[in-house]
C-alpha cells in the first residue's frame, strides 16, 4: 500500500479549490478508504487528457513505491501537461544488528539466490519467478495468484498486518529457512524482519525501481503538505 489512503485526514479541501483522490492497488478487494476517488491509472494519452481538462495545480504520487508503471505515467503525463508533480515515498526499511539481508534487484533475481523453504511475501503478482523452486515454498498474499506456483508451494492467503508472534508462529510452523519480500518501507509489515531476525534467517530483500529524473520526494504527508502550500 502506498500513502494515498492517509489524505481524508492530512488534505481537507483548500477554500476555493477541490483535492481529487486516485485510488489503485493490486489487491482485487482493496482496503476501505473514506475518499470519494476515481480511477486515475491510465495510460499516459489518457491521464494528459484528464489533467488537460481539469487544469489540478498538482498531483501528488503516493502509490506504492513498486508502482512504477504508474509512476512513470505520471511523470510523464505532468511534463507533457506542465503540471507540478512530487512523489510521495516513505523511506525504505534499514537493517539493523543482527539482521542478515541479501539484496537483489528483481524477483527473478531473487529466485536465483533462495535456498532451503523459502517464504514469499512478495505479493501475488511476479510469483511466476518463483515457480522452477524446488522443495517447499510458503506463498502468502491478499489474493489468490493468477502466475504458477512452485510445485511445492503452500499457499496463505491472508492479509496484514500481522503481529512479531504472527509471524514467529508461522516460520516455525513451516520450518522456514528464507523470507523473500520487497523493499516496501512503513512499519505496518515489518514483523516478518522481525521474526527473521529473532530466528536468524536470511532476508532477500528486491531493491526499489528507480524513480523518474527530476521528479520531487518527500518521505512523509506533511512535508507533501507543506510543498502544496
Amino acid at each position: 500500500m502506498g500513502l494515498g489512503h492517509r489524505r481524508p485526514r492530512y488534505l481537507p479541501d483548500p477554500p476555493g479549490r477541490a483535492c481529487r483522490a486516485g485510488i489503485t492497488g493490486r489487491a482485487r478487494v482493496p482496503r476501505p478508504t473514506p475518499v470519494a476517488s476515481t480511477h486515475l491509472t491510465q495510460p499516459v494519452p489518457g491521464l494528459s487528457a484528464w489533467l488537460a481538462e481539469h487544469a489540478p495545480t498538482a498531483v501528488v504520487d503516493a502509490t506504492h513505491p513498486f508502482a512504477a508503471g504508474i509512476t512513470a505515467n505520471a511523470a510523464a503525463a505532468c511534463s507533457a501537461t506542465g503540471t507540478r508533480l512530487l512523489r510521495l515515498q516513505r523511506p525504505g526499511w534499514t537493517a539493523g544488528p543482527g539482521d542478515d539481508w541479501r539484496w537483489v534487484d528483481d524477483l527473478a533475481q531473487a529466485a536465483t539466490v533462495v535456498r532451503g523453504t523459502a517464504f514469499l511475501t512478495t505479493g501475488r503478482q511476479g510469483v511466476g519467478a518463483f515457480a522452477g523452486l524446488p522443495g517447499r515454498v510458503l506463498v502468502r498474499c491478499v489474493d489468490p495468484p493468477t502466475d504458477p506456483l512452485p510445485a511445492g508451494a503452500v499457499l496463505v492467503l491472508a492479509r496484514g498486518p500481522f503481529s512479531v508472534a504472527d509471524e514467529l508462529a508461522l516460520m516455525r510452523e513451516h520450518a522456514v529457512d528464507v523470507v523473500v519480500t520487497k523493499d516496501s518501507g512503513g512499519p505496518m509489515t515489518t514483523a516478518k524482519l522481525v521474526a527473521a531476525r529473532e530466528l536468524g534467517i536470511p532476508v532477500v530483500l528486491v531493491r526499489r525501481p528507480p524513480l523518474p529524473a527530476g521528479v520531487a520526494v518527500v518521505p512523509t504527508v506533511e512535508e507533501a503538505l507543506a510543498w502544496l502550500r
